[in-house]
């Protein structure tokens, strides 16, 4: 249950181009029962976080064009101020040339794609470490454990929605509940090591993508794989592209090669012509409803190079 607050504080935005709510702001969920992600019936989208300014829950809607923002908390001000880029407002798609026919179909198709700008690094950085060589299923059971064993009931009227753990919090889970969660001791050591160093993490919101994946990067257990998914959420990184995926070369390759068995090198050659924009283009190829059957259940970061 969520638990009472004061009044909600108000936003309103007026996006300058088309904006599709539901394409911009899935890629912040993490599996369809995720405790800090709600897409409601009314056709609200709500999320509770934790800001620099404390926890906060924010409902977005759209109605004729026209973005309402409600917070609550003490993060409400920040998730106001920091509403536009969560829904694009930073993010350029008229840089975005497509280069092969199965991209403009996907585009055409999908004009309110925007890359969201979460402005937050460990909110996106932890959930990714969760999903390295496991099963989506795994990675989203122990998202939603530990959620909701050591977060906090989000503020407001928001439905049954849970902020994640503070760093100090993610530090104090006992062993015990990483095993129930289903979290091997590797991974746990890699989040527990990130919110150890979460202050100078989330100073990284405010480095360019490329900086910011080098920090990252500099936490044992952190690689390639997990400081491009991280970023790509975090600054709206439209040149993050993901290596080290078990699954996503061949997803490429299938699509615009017909070559469903590319490896990495493959995939960033058939991407060189996105140069600047290869992450946007991933994401309109994932659009474009040409992917191969898989061979393997879906898991992430599964190549022993870059497992990270």
């Amino acid at each position: 249950m969520s638990l009472p607050a004061a009044q909600a504080q108000t936003r309103s935005w007026l996006p300058p181009t088309p904006l599709d709510l539901p394409l911009t702001l899935t890629p912040l969920r993490r599996g369809p029962a995720d405790p800090t992600y709600r897409a409601a019936p009314d056709g609200s989208f709500w999320r509770a976080t934790r800001t620099p300014r404390g926890p906060g829950t924010l409902r977005i809607t759209a109605r004729a064009g026209m973005v309402e923002a409600q917070a609550w908390g003490p993060g409400a001000e920040w998730l106001l101020e920091a509403a536009p880029g969560l829904l694009g407002a930073d993010d350029d798609p008229g840089a975005f040339t497509p280069r092969h026919r199965l991209v403009a179909a996907a585009l055409h198709r999908a004009p309110g794609l925007r890359l969201t700008r979460t402005g937050l690094v460990l909110e996106s950085l932890i959930p990714t470490v969760l999903e390295q060589k496991v099963t989506t299923e795994e990675a989203f059971r122990a998202w939603r454990f530990l959620v909701r064993r050591h977060g906090e009931p989000a503020l407001g009227p928001s439905p049954d929605l849970w902020v994640m753990p503070d760093p100090r919090a993610w530090t104090l889970i006992p062993s015990w509940d990483w095993h129930r969660a289903g979290v091997d001791d590797k991974r746990a050591a890699t989040i527990l090591r990130a919110a150890r160093a979460a202050r100078r993490l989330e100073e990284a919101a405010g480095l360019p993508a490329d900086r910011a994946m080098a920090r990252l990067e500099l936490i044992p257990g952190i690689g390639p794989w997990t400081s491009a998914e991280t970023v790509q959420r975090s600054h709206g990184a439209p040149d993050a592209v993901t290596t080290g995926d078990l699954h996503l070369p061949g997803i490429v390759g299938h699509a615009l090669a017909d070559d469903r068995d590319a490896d990495d090198a493959a995939m960033l050659e058939l991407l060189a012509p996105y140069a600047g924009q290869r992450h946007r283009a991933v994401r309109l190829i994932m659009l474009s409803g040409r992917i191969p059957a898989r061979r393997t259940p879906k898991m992430y970061g599964a190549r022993p190079r870059h497992w990270q």
